[in-house]
C-alpha cells in the first residue's frame, strides 16, 4: 500500500498529497461537492478539516472517507497495474 504521509486543503475544495515514496501533487475534489455523502463539504470550513486516517486514508469525520491510493492514481495518471503489478493479470494460454 502507498503510504500517504501530508494533507494540506487548498482553495476550491482541492489538496495536496504527499506520499512517502516522494510523489507530490493535488486533487481537485470540487466535483464531488454536494453529492451523496460529500454534502457534508457544503461546508468549506469542514473541507478544510481533512485528516490522514489510521488506515492511511482521508478521513473527514466518520461519515466521509477516500481511498489514498485511487487519489495517487490519480496525481500520477498511473493504472492500478502500474501501481500494483501483483494485480496484473497473467496470460493465459490455451
Amino acid at each position: 500500500m502507498l503510504r500517504l504521509i501530508e494533507v494540506r486543503p487548498l482553495p476550491g475544495y482541492k489538496l495536496h498529497l504527499q506520499y512517502a515514496n516522494g510523489v507530490a501533487g493535488d486533487v481537485d475534489l470540487s466535483s464531488l461537492v454536494g453529492k451523496g455523502v460529500f454534502s457534508l463539504w457544503n461546508d468549506p470550513e469542514l473541507f478544510q478539516r481533512v485528516l490522514i486516517g489510521s488506515g492511511g486514508e482521508l478521513r473527514w469525520s466518520d461519515e466521509v472517507d477516500l481511498c489514498a491510493d485511487a487519489l495517487y492514481m490519480q496525481i500520477t495518471g498511473k493504472t492500478p497495474e502500474e501501481v500494483f503489478p501483483s494485480i496484473a493479470k497473467a496470460a493465459v494460454h490455451a
